[in-house]
């Protein structure tokens, strides 16, 4: 019979435990543009050379790939963007809208929104939740699906370039009430960012009662049978209590939105007020869903509110009243 060191065998071991926790089953390089769809609105011929439009310059500089991670035991696919320089960078959790594949990851994702964060120095990571993109499970609209993102800093821990000290999350509609609710089940954020986000789904189904038919109905488990309890899950409104008060958010809404009620963004600052979660509040007017007429303000905001708490550090605001 052979023996083996009690050295060697916990080396074994501990590898066995690595392997075991590992998350990330997958990393897959897009190296070329040029074959997805969304090339020709990035490019544009020069003097017969294809060359990126002025405001995608910045393709050369990232680098973005197809993910697939472990939740719950489900293989979840996604999209991970991140600098091509090596480093050390902050991350930004982004959580999309929709549900099913009405608003799942597309290649214009991974260029334009995660690609415009991911240039200025951020790992950005991005589920398509299970049940969508190609992930397994079914999706619960704001369920067990949380977990999905909730696991996402242990992904990262096995993203070399990965600063996992410094993680932010950014969420919007559907997106923003899954951040507001993974807020409340983690503690990795440093600071948070939503947009048109759903923050009362009570309202919601008054306002659009297609989406109680036609999504919370079909999605959300037994949800006949315990409506007024699957919706309090997925409104932040009643819970804001439980908000961190050392998370940072940032919330955004166009005054024009009838997907999402500006209300809903409106009221929940009043919440937060009660409870002195430290939030800033920028309503814009005339913005739809998307704000898309205010589009490079919104950037600049985002940026602006991940760099001030991610990358400069910055001491959180002082909630308590005071001043003269």
């Amino acid at each position: 019979m052979k023996y083996i060191s009690i050295l060697t065998f916990l080396f074994i071991l501990a590898n066995c435990e690595a392997q075991d926790t590992k998350r990330l089953l997958r990393q897959e390089l897009i190296s070329d543009l040029s074959e997805t769809p969304i090339y020709a609105r990035l490019t544009e011929n020069v003097n017969g050379q294809i060359e990126w439009k002025g405001n995608y310059k910045y393709l050369d500089s990232i680098e973005i790939y197809r993910i697939t991670y472990l939740s719950d035991g489900l293989k979840i696919n996604g999209l991970m963007v991140k600098p091509k320089k090596n480093g050390k960078y902050p991350c930004v959790i982004y959580n999309r809208g929709g549900n099913r594949e009405f608003g799942s990851l597309k290649m214009a994702h991974g260029a334009i929104t995660l690609g415009q964060i991911a240039k200025e120095g951020y790992v950005v990571i991005a589920s398509q939740y299970r049940g969508n993109g190609g992930s397994e499970g079914q999706e619960e609209f704001g369920g067990k699906d949380v977990n999905d993102i909730t696991i996402l800093p242990e992904v990262l821990k096995e993203i070399e370039v990965a600063d996992t000290n410094r993680i932010g999350m950014y969420g919007w509609s559907r997106g923003g009430m899954m951040t507001y609710i993974a807020l409340t089940k983690m503690d990795k954020i440093k600071a948070a960012v939503v947009g048109g986000a759903v923050s009362n789904s009570f309202s919601t189904v008054e306002d659009r009662p297609e989406m109680e038919t036609n999504v919370l109905s079909e999605l959300i488990p037994n949800y006949t049978d315990n409506k007024d309890a699957e919706l309090e899950k997925r409104s932040a409104i009643k819970w804001a209590d439980k908000f961190p008060k050392d998370v940072p958010i940032l919330m955004l809404h166009g005054t024009s939105d009838w997907r999402v009620k500006p209300e809903q963004s409106l009221n929940l600052a009043l919440e937060f007020e009660k409870y002195r979660i430290p939030y800033r509040l920028i309503m814009f007017e005339g913005g739809d869903h998307g704000i898309s007429e205010h589009k490079d303000e919104v950037n600049e905001q985002v940026l602006k509110w991940f760099d001030k708490y991610l990358k400069n550090d910055e001491p959180l605001p002082d909630m308590a009243y005071h001043g003269r």
